[in-house]
């Protein structure tokens, strides 16, 4: 029998080691017959922890797992073979219900193997396709193939990959590189970290690949810092690699020689961008430069240079093992394959998911993601992290593909998606991005630096009560101004959610300026609390659990609030059980 446990960032965070020691405790205590390993997050976060119980009747999946039942589970299902039916949430004859309109290429490894173990990858045809590349194919055919799968950039961009690998095999030079980008950045994006920590292997296999396409002996993985686990996982997996021959001088007797190590980085949004990043790489400050000369011509230390990030490379393998027409079978004309999404915010199941290019976004939030927590009403979708928009309830049927996700206003980007429900301000999601944007500038250039700051200030006085109708005007043309004027995506891209937002919520702009109120009940400023005196018992404890001492009362008779003390923190909503305090 085996124990499989999840043991991603979600997993740990919400308690897996505990789990996991638990296990290994009561294991070795009863001497069962029992192994304990570890996986991925298989993208059900809002489940974690998750346990997998492997017996010889199948794989039966325990969810939200605590040490207490850990104890259950022994003692039912692993001593007993009867197996804790109201725990379990999916088994090998019936799969996890949102996975039923999922298409996993990325994600196929995720949650299944040992990321920390070569043998299980190579177990479900892991450096299959390396082998065959290495071994069979002539560079030439290796990028028709990658032609042949419409297989685009998924770093945001949607460049077509086989493009970019051609422009750097025909760059003179010995010397190239092939560089993985994983400065994932996105406020709620965290596509690259579940594979990074769940199938290191799926990215160097990738990345090697791409490597003799266009004749590269080395590779760096660009990881930010704030990914332990993940950069954890890859040192061990380049070790193992290297140890089996996938990695190194001669590969599997091809005369290929390729190695990868890896570069962390300081966590700087800006280095999400190629030219950003390769400064990194060679110990600069992660600035932009102008374009061209592009990498693949003029790159890492004025080497031809191709950067991709972590999805793209996972998807690779696949595509060689399974055929290029295989992978255009998915998707649409122009946009082919599957996307990795990060679901997040006000929705009921969150995590990370893979769908067909072309579902559309009603189906990857509702029958995927479970709909809206609290079955509030959904508002609005923001793709593309600080540099996409938000995409309105009105345009909910709009399929995933990069050229209709554009039209929106928005962009795909490496696949935040943050949802927000009818409690959300749109003004104050806006600010929230700006300031993002505004604060990760690089400060290079004048359009970005000092025109973020000063549309940051505009939408800050909006929210706080103090504009005026003709700063939505200035706005917008302050967002056309920085889009043109910026050097690099990310001051190009930075007014996308303010100029999505007025776009579909300008009503709500115009509130915040000239009705001084805050329809969503979130921006402080313009909120009034006020106590009923038919509802007020005198309980006292809203006055108790006010910091300002803004409440006053006696007991058992209406209490009030003095507005020029209310710091308008809600505590005394929390607090109170009589529905007596309302916003407005």
């Amino acid at each position: 029998m085996k124990i499989r446990i999840g043991y991603g960032s979600c997993g740990i965070a919400a308690g897996a080691k505990k789990v996991k020691d638990r296990f290994n405790q009561l294991i070795s205590e009863k001497s069962l017959d029992a192994g304990v390993s570890i996986t991925g997050c298989i993208g059900m976060c809002f489940y974690e922890p998750i346990v997998d119980v492997i017996d010889d009747n199948g794989v039966f999946t325990y969810a939200n797992v605590t040490p207490s039942l850990v104890d259950e589970i022994i003692e039912s299902h692993v001593v007993n073979g009867k197996p804790i039916l109201e725990h379990i949430v999916s088994t090998d004859k019936e799969p996890y219900p949102q996975l039923k309109n999922q298409v996993r290429i990325v994600l196929r490894n995720c949650g299944i193997i040992n990321p920390e173990e070569i043998d299980e990858y190579v177990a479900r045809d892991g450096y299959k396709a390396l082998k065959k590349v290495v071994t069979e194919m002539t560079q030439d055919e290796v990028i028709e193939e990658v032609k042949v799968s419409g297989l685009r950039g998924r770093g945001g961009a949607g460049f077509p990959t086989w493009f970019k690998w051609d422009a750097a095999k025909k760059s003179k030079g010995t010397d190239k590189y092939v560089v993985c980008n994983a400065d994932e950045g996105d406020p709620g994006a965290f596509m690259d970290r579940g594979v990074l920590e769940g199938d290191p292997h799926s990215v160097l296999e990738g990345m090697a690949i791409a490597g003799y396409a266009m004749g590269a002996n080395n590779g760096f993985i660009y990881c930010r810092a704030e990914y332990p686990l993940a950069i954890e996982r890859l040192k061990i997996a380049i070790k193992q690699a290297r140890e089996k021959n996938y990695l190194g001088k001669n590969i599997l007797g091809s005369g290929f020689d390729f190695d990868i190590d890896i570069k962390t980085g300081a966590g700087a949004f800006v280095c999400g961008e190629e030219t950003a990043l390769i400064a990194s790489l060679e110990g600069e400050r992660g600035m932009p430069r102008l374009k061209p000369p592009f990498p693949a011509q003029s790159g890492y230390f004025a080497k031809p240079t191709n950067i991709n990030n972590v999805e793209t490379y996972a998807n690779v393998p696949w595509i060689y093992a399974n055929g290029a027409k295989a992978y255009a079978a998915y998707g649409t004309e122009k946009s082919k394959g599957t996307k990795v999404f990060a679901l997040t915010g006000k929705i009921k199941k969150g995590g990370l998911v893979e769908v067909p290019m072309g579902m559309i976004l009603r189906d990857v939030i509702y029958e995927i993601g479970g709909g809206i927590k609290g079955d509030n009403e959904f508002k609005a979708v923001q793709m593309g992290g600080p540099s996409g928009g938000c995409i309105p309830r009105s345009l909910l049927d709009t399929p995933v593909t990069y050229e209709d996700i554009n039209k929106t206003g928005a962009i795909m980007g490496s696949g935040g998606m943050v949802v927000m429900d009818e409690g959300t301000c749109m003004v104050d999601m806006a600010r929230f991005f700006l300031d993002f944007t505004c604060k990760e500038s690089c400060g290079k250039c004048t359009y970005c630096r000092i025109g973020t700051k000063r549309m940051l200030e505009m939408i800050e006085k909006i929210c706080s009560g103090e504009g005026n109708p003709e700063d939505i005007d200035t706005l917008e043309q302050l967002c056309l101004s920085i889009k043109d004027g910026s050097l690099c995506g990310l001051g190009q891209t930075a007014p996308n959610p303010v100029l999505t937002t007025i776009k579909y919520f300008r009503d709500e702009y115009l509130a915040h300026i000239e009705d001084k109120k805050c329809p969503a009940k979130q921006c402080k400023s313009l909120l009034t609390y006020t106590i009923s005196a038919d509802n007020c018992k005198g309980c006292t404890l809203c006055s108790k659990k006010c910091p300002a001492e803004a409440i006053t009362g006696e007991v058992k008779k209406p209490h009030e609030i003095n507005q020029e003390k209310c710091l308008k923190c809600g505590n005394c909503i929390t607090v109170c059980r009589f529905s007596a305090i309302a916003v407005e």
